[in-house]
């Protein structure tokens, strides 16, 4: 594998962890380096929210490109704001279904 691994930042809805660990492993042995979304596992306070939704920003950052996770075509605010962000920022989005 020469040079360094492609680098994808996955964003979606927190409602498909199931499906963006799926994305993640796809893509992790498809060789690429995978960044996603911090898992809280239970209820958070807005604070923390703030803090995750800017930290997922500065992952999008060290990506080359973002993999939106959108089970039937789904794309909430959060992830709306990540893809407008990586648009701004020239980041490349696909889609895992039609939106």
């Amino acid at each position: 594998m020469p040079g360094r691994p492609e680098i994808v930042c996955i964003c979606g809805s927190t409602r498909f962890v199931d499906e963006m660990r799926a994305a993640n492993r796809d893509l992790t042995f498809a060789g690429v380096i995978v960044v996603a979304p911090g898992e809280a596992g239970e209820s958070i306070t807005d604070e923390q929210k703030t803090a995750l939704d800017a930290l997922h920003l500065r992952k999008i950052d060290l990506a080359d490109r973002v993999l939106v996770v959108n089970p039937g075509g789904y794309i909430g605010a959060s992830t709306s704001r990540e893809i407008a962000y990586a648009h701004a920022t020239g980041k490349p989005v696909s889609f895992t279904d039609p939106v």
